[in-house]
């Protein structure tokens, strides 16, 4: 998304959280002398966080979104893959406020090459969006791969992935932080998250992740550093974990590798 709205020359503000989510006080702070046109967040297993929006703040967050007249753009590609605790109702849930975009994707609920997603919003913007020359010429849709997807859930084989992913998922993220709580030093917390795919780590205050990668791929593993997450190129001594692609065994091993390269750079 950082580089999204790079491209399009955005001015972008980023904003605290804590276990809740984003913190609400922190946004009010910012509208006092900010006007922003939209507020991005995903609310639901957060990425790199794992965090998850409470359901006080999400009512918190619409009704400023009303008095201060901006958008919410609510990524909320990772709802659906709950493991461990039901989080609280998607933002769609408040579509009727007219301030809610609710995005979610196919890509990760029944296969990442199907780069495919839907919108959930008010009629008026949904007619906005609709009746754009865009998606009016039919260029920007790809109907093959839509096709495919609408005879998947006919069929029920998007309900049967998603049960078969959650599983899959838990067992992954189990046998990852698990490897990490055995193997990091002490100095070393994260955040294991109820869904999603990550695993945010944090490190001691002087740590550079940044600096700390080149040696993480000389052991054959890496991480995604926390500045990449962040529009002032902070959380430096942070980093993000993702245990959806490999396999327990493997998740295991890398957790070795990368607590011995922390070790090391700690030692």
């Amino acid at each position: 998304a950082l580089g999204i709205f790079a491209d399009h020359r955005l001015n972008v503000v980023g904003l605290s959280m804590d276990k809740g989510g984003v913190i609400i006080e922190a946004l009010e702070e910012e509208l006092a002398h900010q006007t922003p046109v939209f507020f991005y967040t995903i609310p639901t297993f957060n990425n790199p966080t794992g965090l998850t929006l409470s359901a006080a703040r999400r009512e918190k967050l619409v009704q400023l979104s009303q008095e201060y007249n901006f958008l919410i753009i609510a990524d909320e590609v990772y709802h659906l893959l709950d493991y461990t605790s039901t989080p609280p109702s998607p933002m769609a849930k408040y579509i009727e406020a007219a301030t809610v975009l609710s995005l979610g994707s196919f890509s990760k609920i029944l296969a990442p090459g199907l780069r495919l997603g839907w919108i959930q919003t008010h009629s008026d913007s949904m007619n906005r969006l609709t009746t754009n020359g865009l998606i009016f010429s039919g260029g920007g849709l790809n109907p093959f791969t839509s096709a495919i997807v609408q005879s998947a859930i006919e069929l029920g084989l998007q309900e049967k992935q998603l049960l078969y992913l959650k599983k899959v998922y838990l067992q992954r993220k189990n046998a990852l932080n698990t490897a990490l709580r055995e193997n990091l030093p002490d100095s070393v917390s994260f955040v294991e998250p109820d869904g999603g795919f990550f695993t945010w780590l944090q490190l001691p205050q002087h740590v550079d992740t940044e600096e700390l990668l080149p040696e993480a791929h000389k052991h054959d593993v890496s991480f995604a550093p926390g500045s990449f997450f962040s529009p002032r190129r902070d959380l430096k001594n942070y980093l993000r974990l993702s245990f959806a692609y490999y396999e327990a065994s493997e998740l295991v091993d890398g957790a070795k590798r990368l607590a011995a390269v922390i070790t090391g750079q700690l030692s």
